[in-house]
């Protein structure tokens, strides 16, 4: 059974499965190149295969607005813990801009407030009886992703609507993530095409709630 806290925006009821403090561990395996790492084909070079655990928390927020507040930081499950990978960002139902919302910028809305009870977030459920969702993330590695998806349950499914690299960035150009609520426990599954390489398996985890 899933507690809705109180005070939650409407809008944040298809998520409210996130909101909390998530701890627990992964694995990255991601192949760079084509073929068996250990039996490369014949005349091509043998594919790399990068693999290591690692520890993650995860944070899931809310501060009255009609949005999530996220944050990820993961380590090496190494002697030292080194710190591996952040992130930050934003979850929210995906649906048009209305006059009354807030923004741009520090903008207040003008007029009521849309969405604001479980009704009319009603309006917005799919024929196929999910949400949309829109992700926003930033990496401080120079990436900027854009994930648009959907909510259905305790299930989420994201793919890239677009990525913003700066110059300094590592080549990354699309991934797909999905997360899921089973038995309690938070699990998720990242792939990435990068590094020059198709879209693949690239990193997973699962995570117990903490707070």
């Amino acid at each position: 059974m899933i507690d809705i806290p109180v005070g939650l925006p409407a809008e944040l009821v298809p998520l409210s499965w996130l909101i909390g403090v998530w701890e627990g561990t992964g694995v990255v395996d991601y192949k760079i190149g084509e073929g068996d790492p250990d039996s490369p084909p014949e005349g091509l070079p043998p594919a790399e295969r990068r693999t290591h655990e690692f520890g993650q928390r995860i944070s899931f927020s809310h501060d009255g607005l009609p949005f999530l507040n996220y944050s990820s930081f993961t380590w090496l499950l190494d002697d030292e813990h080194t710190p591996l990978a952040s992130e930050t960002g934003y979850w929210r139902l995906e649906r048009p801009a209305e006059e009354g919302d807030r923004g741009p910028a520090m903008l207040p809305g003008v007029g009521v407030q849309p969405f604001t009870s479980a009704q009319t977030v009603e309006i917005l459920r799919r024929p196929d009886d999910g949400f949309g969702i829109e992700v926003q993330l930033v990496h401080p590695t120079g990436v900027n992703e854009l994930y648009l998806g959907r909510v259905k349950g305790p299930r989420i499914d994201l793919s890239t609507d677009a990525v913003l690299r700066s110059s300094n960035a590592k080549e990354y150009s699309a991934a797909t993530r999905m997360y899921g609520l089973v038995e309690n426990h938070l699990l998720w599954a990242w792939d990435i095409a990068a590094l020059g390489q198709e879209l693949r398996t690239h990193a997973s985890g699962r995570l117990a709630r903490v707070d």
